[in-house]
């Protein structure tokens, strides 16, 4: 798919939705491997805007999509998720006109996008009860960035979970 490159213009408008709400976090699609390039376009246009952003500078915590999950090695942050709260996630997707039924850019998976992100979820979870971690429905993985760089995470000693 061809597009328009960023431009000053998309950069400026995210510069100036910076300044007028001032966030501590934005989350933002980290999944770079979209297959229609929406993801990383937008992803460029907020780090632009954050180079020319005065303000302080807000975390960045980057999710995946429904293509690929953070390994759990490069996690920064791992959210717990109950079967509830997963079940919100879905509905949330299905109001997403792009992402219900089918996906004009699905890639190789043919499943819906909920079902992707159900399978990923529940899977990080899997990955994590099977390390000795204490187990949960799903998990959220997220890597979180600050000044286009990875925010290091002191190490938490797996004796003091739980």
């Amino acid at each position: 798919m061809r597009k328009d490159p960023i431009g000053e213009r998309d950069v400026e408008i995210v510069r100036r939705l910076l300044e007028e709400i001032r966030p501590e976090m934005i989350f933002a699609a980290g999944d770079l491997s979209d297959p229609h390039g929406t993801h990383r376009m937008c992803l460029e246009a907020i780090r632009r805007a954050l180079e020319l952003y005065e303000g302080p500078a807000p975390e960045v915590w980057l999710y995946r999509g429904a293509w690929e999950e953070w390994p759990v090695w490069q996690a920064s942050v791992l959210v717990p998720l109950s079967e509830e709260e997963l079940r919100y996630k879905i509905l949330a997707i299905f109001k997403h006109e792009s992402q219900k039924d089918k996906a004009p850019f699905p890639g190789p998976d043919e499943r819906e996008f909920w079902q992707r992100v159900e399978e990923r979820n529940r899977g990080t979870a899997t990955v994590l009860e099977r390390l000795g971690l204490p187990a949960y429905y799903a998990i959220e993985a997220y890597v979180r960035e600050r000044d286009g760089k990875p925010v290091e995470s002191p190490p938490v000693p797996t004796s003091t979970i739980g």
